[in-house]
């Protein structure tokens, strides 16, 4: 039961605390499968962030606005995705850094 609230909060801390949450998690938790869900979800906002800098640069020329709307989406979407798996404990990795880990 600790496990699925612990990953229904690292998820949804990306509306509040997208860094922080994430790597508290990892330093506090015992269990190998809320490290590896706190791991994911830290380098997706950092990818994230990644990929929005450089759709805002190419903004510029026009040809990252369709990019910086998927990733904006995206953003939004996808923790919000996890939280709906976590709180059914379906097994779930995050698009893009999922297979990092």
């Amino acid at each position: 039961m600790e496990t699925k609230w612990s990953k229904v909060i690292i998820h949804a801390s990306a509306f509040f605390a997208p860094f922080l949450v994430p790597i508290i998690f990892f330093l506090i938790s015992s269990e190998e499968e809320v490290k590896t869900v706190s791991v994911q979800a830290l380098l997706f906002q950092i990818v994230m962030g990644v990929l929005i800098v450089i759709a805002i640069i190419l903004s510029f020329v026009l040809i990252g606005l369709p990019f910086l709307l998927v990733f904006i989406a995206m953003v939004y979407i996808v923790p919000i995705i996890g939280i709906v798996k976590a709180i059914l404990e379906e097994p779930w990795r995050y698009p893009i850094v999922g297979r990092w880990v």
